[in-house]
């Protein structure tokens, strides 16, 4: 017989009963078909009126709390499907949150200040156990910061041994370049004593070289074959007098090879490492490149090899069949006449047009160049001061070429340079560092010299600088004076030799553009002028001066 159960155990009882089947057979977190039937919610009502005592009433607060928790779930997923008894979930909660209420106010009025206890003791377990939870989290996260920052360390460490291995490796290489920079200065100094001591064999051996002969070349090996074939085809006969060189700028290894290949040829190299900065936007680093290479060379050649005069080719360049005669015999006015300051092989205005006797050689006041001669005791006087580039304008050595400086006054000192009528070097360089400027006009139309002269047979005392003078200023005063009309015209129509005066550089320029000639002036100095006269002929044997202002003491008719 089942003994009979007093109210507060029944209430328990079927709480408990109720409570368990219910959690036992429902998954709560995972079963959205879950649906509490109505007579779970009465017993749940049953037992709240079972319950006499505060025992009683704290089961049913306990019972409400989980409900509470797990039933809005199951409201969730109910909501997703209409129908399905959603409502009647919300009147569960709606009457368990009503009957939770009443039960604290009835442990409130009750003063039982037990269920309170219980209630925050609970509350306390479930906030130690939420912070142990977050503790473990942020030991796990700072366990596995602290192992990165391990392994960062350990990467670090490695990384400053491997910087100090290359810091070792670094120091080892620099000095065994400066032990190679070493050695290769030693063997330049060996190889420069044995070509002295080769050149002065060959000298003691022949008669003295007039001078030596050298091509400027950096980086047109085609250009630069033609050249010495031009030079030994006229140089093999006189090469004791004319020891042949080479000078190569930078380290193109066709030019190379072609020096090379020629044994009458002596190689030299100019390795120039350090940086070109220009003075102005737009300025080409080859003008730097070439004023740099021509000093190196012609101090290697007058300073280290001893010669007393050099003659300077470039790699664009033939020669007459004379070239080397017609130095010879120029050799000795450099040496006897001080105010010529080198001898030059052109003529700016040697078109096939305007000139025709072989023979003949003038002075000037500008400065030639391209195929000229000079004397170690010029040069030494040059080297010092001689300029990375030159500005005309500003008077200082920074812009422009190497030869305009040496048109300046205050450079050659009223100076003169000798030069012929016909040119004994032709420049064939179309394509180079002037970019082949004005080549059609003025370049490709030069007549080169091909008769050979007796130079040994001329005398040359015309040109020492007493002489000439006279010479040239009886040459102007014989000539015809031509008024300005037509004179083109009347220069064709002409037998005889005549001359036009112009005021200035304006009226120069504009004569000069009628007959075709270079109408370039460099610091007061018209191209080819000699005292302010240029001498051309004309498609003839007469000559025609372009004569300036009082220069040779002859006055404008």
């Amino acid at each position: 017989m089942t003994p009979k159960l007093r109210p507060r155990e029944a209430g328990v009882l079927l709480v408990h009963q109720q409570t368990s089947d219910f959690y036992s057979t429902s998954d709560l977190h995972s079963s959205p078909s879950f649906y509490p039937t109505p007579d779970f919610y009465r017993l749940l009502d049953f037992a709240g009126r079972l319950c006499e005592d505060g025992f009683l009433s704290f089961v049913g607060l306990l019972h409400d709390v989980v409900l509470l928790i797990f039933v809005p779930r199951k409201t969730q997923e109910v909501e997703k499907d209409p129908g399905s008894g959603a409502t009647s979930l919300r009147k569960v909660l709606l009457r368990s949150l009503s009957a939770l209420l009443k039960r604290l106010m009835m442990a409130w009025n009750l003063c039982d200040v037990r269920f309170i206890l219980v209630a925050a003791a609970l509350a306390f377990i479930l906030l130690q156990v939420h912070l142990f939870t977050t503790q473990t989290e942020y030991a796990e996260r700072l366990a596995t910061a602290i192992g990165a920052e391990n392994q960062c360390s350990s990467h670090t460490r490695l990384l400053i041994d491997q910087i100090s291995m290359q810091q070792e490796k670094i120091v080892k290489l620099e000095d065994l370049n400066r032990r190679y920079e070493e050695e290769s200065a030693q063997l330049k100094t060996l190889v420069r004593d044995l070509e002295k001591k080769s050149l002065q064999t060959i000298f003691e051996k022949a008669e003295a070289p007039v001078a030596a002969v050298v091509i400027m070349a950096c980086n047109r090996p085609d250009y630069l074959k033609r050249t010495i074939l031009s030079v030994l085809k006229y140089q093999s006969t006189v090469a004791s007098k004319f020891p042949l060189f080479v000078s190569q700028d930078g380290t193109s290894p066709d030019v190379k090879k072609a020096a090379l290949s020629y044994s009458q040829i002596t190689y030299m190299q100019h390795l120039d490492f350090e940086p070109v900065h220009t003075e102005r936007p737009g300025e080409l680093i080859a003008y730097y490149k070439i004023a740099r290479h021509y000093k190196w060379a012609l101090d290697e050649l007058f300073l280290n090899h001893n010669f007393d005069r050099v003659i300077i080719l470039e790699d664009d360049m033939e020669i007459a069949p004379d070239f080397f005669d017609y130095f010879e015999a120029a050799a000795t006015l450099l040496d006897r006449d001080k105010s010529i300051m080198a001898v030059s092989s052109w003529n700016d205005n040697g078109q096939v047009q305007f000139v025709h006797d072989p023979k003949t050689l003038y002075r000037s006041d500008f400065f030639p160049g391209l195929g000229w001669m000079l004397s170690k005791s010029t040069w030494e006087e040059l080297t010092p001061k001689w300029p990375k580039l030159f500005n005309e304008e500003l008077s200082l050595t920074f812009h422009t070429y190497w030869d305009d400086w040496l048109r300046l006054k205050d450079v050659h000192k009223d100076r003169q340079f000798v030069r012929p009528e016909i040119c004994r070097t032709y420049n064939f360089g179309e394509h180079g560092s002037s970019m082949g400027q004005f080549f059609k006009q003025y370049l490709e139309p030069i007549k080169l010299n091909d008769v050979h002269v007796d130079w040994k047979s001329v005398d040359l005392s015309y040109l020492m600088e007493g002489e000439y003078h006279k010479h040239f200023a009886k040459l102007v005063s014989d000539a015809q004076s031509v008024p300005e009309p037509d004179v083109v015209l009347k220069a064709k129509k002409l037998d005889y030799d005549v001359r036009i005066h112009y005021k200035d550089q304006t009226d120069f320029e504009r004569i000069a553009r009628q007959f075709g000639i270079f109408e370039e002036w460099k610091d007061g100095i018209p191209r080819t002028a000699y005292k302010g006269v240029v001498v051309i002929r004309y498609r003839s044997t007469k000559r025609i001066f372009l004569v300036g202002l009082a220069q040779l003491g002859i006055d404008h008719d």
